[in-house]
């Protein structure tokens, strides 16, 4: 079973802006709503250590390893429940630049065993997250923009 999750908004901040938000780690405690704790390195084959937290829902630890790295364009990486095919997650930020701002598409790719007992779930929850943390990064970017 495979089920995605897409969202996509235009951020009021330039993709290095953007950027810089959502790779520092550290940060996220301090804006993200949905990723409330984040550390680790941002470089292809690392492991994050990240814990999400979906609106109205439980909060769960996951140590996902990045698999996609292009600065100011793309951050993904893959996370696991368990073993392999049981629930897999390919979690994907792509940043493209439109006008003074930037074109934000936050996806994830779901597959494995549970994705359809966990369907709803994901379109609720999960999506409700996606959207929370798309407006708490243009916020934050747009502070950058300001600081800067």
């Amino acid at each position: 079973m495979r089920h995605e999750i897409r969202t996509e908004t235009v951020l009021d901040a330039p993709p290095a802006d953007v950027w810089r938000a959502l790779t520092d780690l550290d940060g996220h405690a301090e804006w993200d709503p949905f990723v409330v704790q984040a550390t680790g390195t941002v470089a292809v084959g690392e492991r994050l250590h990240l814990r999400m937290q979906p609106p109205g829902g439980r909060a769960m630890s996951f140590r996902p390893v990045v698999t996609e790295v292009q600065p100011e364009r793309v951050l993904e990486w893959l996370g696991r429940l368990g073993v392999p095919g049981l629930f897999d997650g390919r979690h994907r930020f792509e940043l493209v630049p439109e006008g003074d701002g930037t074109r934000l598409v936050h996806s994830e790719r779901f597959s494995g065993l549970l994705v359809r007992p966990l369907r709803r779930s994901l379109d609720d929850g999960t999506r409700a997250g996606f959207e929370a943390l798309n407006e708490a990064l243009g916020r934050r970017a747009a502070a950058l923009r300001t600081s800067a």
